[in-house]
């Protein structure tokens, strides 16, 4: 099965879309709970499987470390270092969210 086609909680290392060799590679950290972490990464695994990018997940439960990175809401995607997510956004809120990121970086 091809790995865009489910909507999953994506594990630590991961990469959304891997064999789509031919789109860009993001960095991304959710820092946050467990539980709303693992909310969002399958928020996100849904949410833009379909578009021309891909997405290498890692996780940061600790809180102080979030605190040290500006972190203020739980859970929170930080995208190739900036803060872009914060909160449990909705599946279509977060494909705007990421439509409007990839346009404007062609």
């Amino acid at each position: 099965m091809e790995d865009n086609q489910v909507c999953h909680e994506m594990k630590h290392g991961e990469i959304l879309n891997s064999s789509k060799t031919v789109y860009p590679l993001y960095k991304a950290t959710i820092y946050g709970s467990r539980v709303d972490s693992a909310k969002l990464s399958k928020r996100l695994s849904c949410a833009i499987k379909h578009l021309p990018i891909r997405v290498e997940f890692s996780y940061e439960y600790s809180t102080l470390k979030a605190i040290e990175n500006g972190i203020r809401k739980d859970p929170t995607l930080v995208l190739n270092g900036d803060i872009f997510i914060e909160g449990l956004m909705e599946a279509e809120e977060i494909t705007k969210k990421f439509e409007n990121y990839l346009l404007k970086a062609l």
